[in-house]
Formats: C-alpha cells, sequence, structure tokens
C-alpha cells in the first residue's frame, strides 16, 4: 500500500507538473506574467520569488501543481475597502510592496486602511493613513511592485500589459496548446525509457526468445533464441500476435511447430503447458517476442507507441460519444489509485507504461473543447479569430463557469461511481 501511495503522487505529480510547464514556458515566452508556480496544492511550505517576477512554491499536499498567469480566470483578487494593509515605499516615492498578511510584518511600513485601488491601468492605491478618516491619501504603485497576501506569499502585481490578455492571439493560443503539448512528449519519453529499461523493443515477428528454464517446454524440445516459428500445426504464422494466438488454445495438446533456423526448416513436435490466465486455460511453451536492441529502435518506439495508443484512445472517445455512454469509460482519481497498484506490480516497466497511457490521456482529455478546459480555451481562440475580436468578458466567464460547473459535477459522478467499482462491489 506504501509503495502504491508513493508511486501516485509520483506519477499523478509528474503528469501535472509536467503539463503545467508547458503552460508556463511558452507564457513567459509570450510576454504573460506568470506570477506563481507552484508543486503541489494546499497551505504554502516554502516559496522564492526568481528574478522573472514569478514566485516558485512548495506547497504541503504532494499532490500535481498549478501556474498562476496574470489575468486569467484564476488569477481574480481584489483589495477591498475596509482592507487593511501596510505600505513600503521606496526612494522614488512609488509603493514597492504591499501587506495584506498578519502573518509577516514590514519594516518602516505605512499602516493603510484601502478605501480604493487600480493595481492594473494607472497603479495606485489610497485609503486613511494611520486611521485618520479626515484625509484619504493615494499613492503611486510601481510596475513590478509586489503584494504579500494572506498566507504571506509574495507575488508580483499583474499589471494590464502583462496580463494574458494582453499577449498576441497566436501567442495565447500556444499557451493554452502547451499543456496538452508536453504530456504528449512526456508519453514519448516514457516508452523510450520504458524500451530501454526492456533492453529493447518487440519486434513484432514470429522470432523468438526462448526462456532459460528448468520447466520451459520450447528448450526443452530444442527450439533456440533467434529461431523463426514459422507455421503451428501448419497454420502459417509471420506475426507475435498470429503465435500466441495458435499456441494458447493448444494447452496439453500435442503439437507440431515449423522452426526455420537460418536457411534450414525443421519440425519440432512439444506439448505446451496449460496455465491460468483471467478464469481460463492458456497453452505455454516459454517463448518470448525477440527484442530490437538497437539504439534507433528504442528511441523511434516513443513515437510509435505514443501514436498507437493516441490512436486507441481516440477510438475508445469515438466509440462513447457514437455509443452508449457509460460511466465506467471513465476513471478519476480513485480509478487512477487502483490502477497505481496493479502497475506497481511490474515493476519500473509498468509505472513507466503506466505513465505514458495516463499522460496521453491527460492530452487527449485537456484538447475536448468543454469550457474551462484547454480545448475549450483553443476554441474560444479560434472563435476570436474567426470575429476578430474576443468575446466579451461576461460571456467568457459565464462560458467558463457553466464548464467549470459540468466538470466538478462529472468528476463528483466519476469518484462515486469508481468508490462503489473498486471498493464496495
Amino acid at each position: 500500500m506504501i509503495t502504491t501511495i508513493i508511486t501516485f503522487i509520483i506519477v499523478f505529480g509528474i503528469l501535472v507538473i509536467v503539463h503545467e510547464f508547458g503552460h508556463f514556458y511558452f507564457a513567459k515566452r509570450g510576454g504573460i506574467l506568470v506570477r506563481e508556480f507552484s508543486i503541489g496544492m494546499g497551505p504554502k511550505l516554502v516559496y522564492h520569488r526568481g528574478k522573472d517576477g514569478t514566485t516558485y512554491t512548495l506547497r504541503l499536499l504532494p499532490v500535481g501543481g498549478y501556474v498562476r498567469m496574470a489575468g486569467a480566470e484564476d488569477d481574480e483578487e481584489e483589495l477591498k475597502p475596509g482592507t487593511p494593509v501596510s505600505l513600503y515605499v521606496g526612494d522614488d516615492e512609488k509603493v514597492q510592496r504591499i501587506n495584506t498578511s498578519k502573518k509577516s510584518t514590514l519594516f518602516n511600513g505605512i499602516p493603510l486602511e484601502v478605501t480604493g485601488t487600480d493595481l492594473e491601468n494607472e497603479l495606485w492605491i489610497e485609503g486613511y493613513e494611520n486611521g485618520d478618516e479626515s484625509e484619504v491619501k493615494r499613492y503611486p504603485v510601481a510596475h513590478d511592485a509586489t503584494i504579500i497576501e494572506s498566507d504571506g506569499t509574495e507575488l508580483q502585481i499583474a499589471p494590464k500589459d502583462v496580463q494574458f490578455q494582453s499577449a498576441s492571439l497566436g501567442r495565447r493560443l500556444m499557451t493554452n496548446f502547451a499543456g496538452p503539448m508536453n504530456n504528449i512528449f512526456l508519453a514519448i519519453v516514457a516508452y523510450m525509457l520504458m524500451a530501454f529499461v526492456q533492453g529493447g523493443v518487440p519486434m513484432g515477428t514470429n522470432q523468438v526468445t526462448v526462456a532459460s528454464s528448468p520447466v520451459s517446454v520450447a528448450q526443452k524440445a530444442g527450439i533456440k533464441t533467434n529461431d523463426k516459428i514459422m507455421a503451428v500445426d501448419g497454420k502459417k504464422t509471420s506475426s507475435w500476435t498470429d503465435l500466441s494466438t495458435a499456441i494458447q488454445p493448444r494447452a496439453n495438446k500435442k503439437t507440431t511447430l515449423t522452426i526455420k533456423r537460418g536457411s534450414a526448416t525443421k519440425q519440432i513436435v512439444l506439448k505446451p503447458v496449460g496455465q491460468k490466465s483471467n478464469g481460463k486455460t492458456v497453452g505455454m511453451i516459454g517463448i518470448t517476442q525477440a527484442q530490437n536492441k538497437h539504439v534507433g529502435a528504442i528511441l523511434a518506439s516513443g513515437f510509435t507507441q505514443t501514436w498507437t495508443m493516441t490512436k486507441t484512445l481516440l477510438g475508445a472517445l469515438w466509440s462513447m460519444v457514437s455509443g452508449h455512454f457509460s460511466l465506467n469509460d471513465l476513471g478519476g482519481p480513485v480509478a487512477i489509485f487502483a490502477t497505481t497498484s496493479q502497475a506497481t506490480k511490474f515493476g519500473m516497466v509498468g509505472v513507466l507504461n503506466f505513465l505514458a497511457f495516463l499522460s496521453i490521456n491527460l492530452a487527449i482529455v485537456n484538447l475536448i473543447p468543454i469550457p474551462a478546459l484547454d480545448g475549450g480555451k483553443i476554441l474560444l481562440n479560434i472563435i476570436e479569430a474567426i470575429r476578430r475580436k474576443p468575446l466579451s468578458e461576461n460571456v467568457e466567464a459565464g462560458i467558463t463557469l457553466v464548464g467549470v460547473g459540468f466538470l466538478v459535477l462529472l468528476m463528483l459522478l466519476v469518484t462515486w461511481n469508481d468508490i462503489e467499482r473498486f471498493f464496495i462491489h
């Protein structure tokens, strides 16, 4: 259980952080201020303000992370009238830091009860200084000033020129697409690493590797590694799928194999051993797929396996849309945790395979044009390109709110369904 929990945290964390780093990198390239890059969720543990204006935080719950871009829908903040703050004013007579937290104090900070602010356009803050309500004092705020939030995290303010919506359409589109794109790259790398751990990639042909074991039927019968099994009881086998399909139904039955070794062809008679698999008895002779150990083949496998899995998942998604939809076709964090337990039984190969599979899933799901997902944001970008102007903020906020509501409801239903599937029934 401990191994499963640790593996789940690592896999889930890698998935989300790689995804969010895609948004982070392209936002920075596009001139968008990333106010915070967080590893983990929940209460802040430590933070560091970088020279690039981003605050890097480590939070208590080790599940994923997030980026907080200036002006994005998840970056809403407001210093409401009546909020007590303290200001640090620099030598240029402009406010450099605004402290709203009771957890930290500013040396020589000016106490102020806020009556109004503009931290986006004209950059000022005003209020009653030292409790004197007879006069409202206004202070200009520096463009790169910071604000200390209630939990003690210090972030740069978000003037209009560095906000998400101020970037060009192309850069916003790329920033939205970068998260799923990074997950595709992660899957490619994970499949490559898996091939290196395995020592090669399956050749997919009828060439075999014989297991070195005293109970190996193939070894006792005289079959050798790199032999090609051309036929099983006269039935031609040109691929590993053909071969396994022909042998599995012949448990404990005398079977004639046509073997090609070099330029010579011979026949070998053996009897596959019956073994239980998924409640059925299948025939086994103690062979595995021959492996291609060339570095080029291993690197290429990252791309080919990612493409194959992508096509498979897209086909499954299409069947869900065009056929009978069932919650059992979906899985949330509970299903991921349960499946992680199975993946860890296969060691590093199983974990890497699972990581690649989940990464492709995350990329595809995020590209579905549902508001609040990356695909929904990309759709809004495309609509803006067609209209040659963005939707109004109220319309976009309403669409996003509907999307968030739909996703929350779906996640609740999926999570409860997963609990029933894996832990109740």
